[in-house]
């Protein structure tokens, strides 16, 4: 594999943006109810309303969530940064030593890893 293809694709930017939202500051009434809004949202299938939510509130349960629904549909670009915010340092570290051992893998294919 062409290593320079397999970098084309990521943006300028970098892979993803982080970042903790704050915002204005909610009550406790008001944060729980965002938070069961957001939790019905997303057990309906509507998860980019659920995920605005999610990190309005800081929930991050819901963000852990997130991170497990992106990670099952092999967007690990959105999953490690829902991890990054939650934050759950475990499932994080799962994924970069996934994404390491793919860059080696390419590595060693187009010969520029000595074994």
């Amino acid at each position: 594999m062409d290593i320079e293809k397999g970098f084309a694709g990521i943006p300028e930017e970098g892979f993803f943006k982080v970042s903790r939202q704050t915002g204005a500051p909610l009550t406790g009434p008001q944060k729980t109810a965002l938070i069961r809004k957001g939790n019905e949202l997303f057990n309906n299938g509507q998860i980019e309303k659920a995920k605005r939510i999610f990190l309005t509130t800081s929930y991050t349960d819901g963000i852990i969530r997130l991170g497990d629904y992106y990670y099952k549909r092999r967007d690990l670009y959105e999953a490690i940064r829902m991890y990054w915010l939650a934050p759950a340092p475990e499932k994080k570290e799962m994924i970069v030593a996934m994404m390491a051992s793919t860059v080696h893998q390419w590595l060693e294919e187009d010969g520029g890893v000595a074994q």
